[in-house]
């Protein structure tokens, strides 16, 4: 079971001191382990800004290299699109990485793991898959 892995797990895993959720960080070794978390430039992107110390950023960094970056496509991009408008037109808001998440996920039959709540809205009106 291949999972692309939201920016809030991401950083629950390896920027937060103190473990509050330990099922969410079960789950996301469970995977990690397992070569199954999948990883997006976009989310890389967002997990790594806002980090003003340069060691901290340069650990993470490293963290993060051992996942790969599974490319997103122009038709990853161009449903990404599709499914902003989607939402939009039914008065759901979201972000451009939100709705890329739900692309290439859709596109390549992954599931989501993500902690954000608007993801919820957002499999009301797509066609992609939460991790329970």
């Amino acid at each position: 079971m291949r999972v692309i892995i939201d920016s809030p797990v991401w950083s629950f895993a390896f920027r937060r001191k103190h473990v509050v959720e330990p099922e969410i960080l079960r789950k996301f070794n469970e995977l990690a382990d397992l070569n199954d978390a999948v990883l997006i430039g976009a989310v890389r992107q967002e997990v790594l800004s806002g980090i003003s110390d340069e060691n901290v950023f340069e650990n993470l960094r490293q963290k993060l290299s051992r996942f790969h970056d599974h490319e997103a496509t122009t038709f990853d991009h161009e449903t990404a699109a599709r499914f902003s408008n989607i939402c939009r037109k039914n008065g759901v808001q979201g972000s451009h990485t939100d709705f890329l998440i739900c692309a290439v996920a859709h596109n390549n039959n992954l599931i989501i793991f993500t902690t954000d709540n608007d993801f919820k809205d957002y499999a009301r009106l797509l066609p992609i898959r939460l991790l329970r």
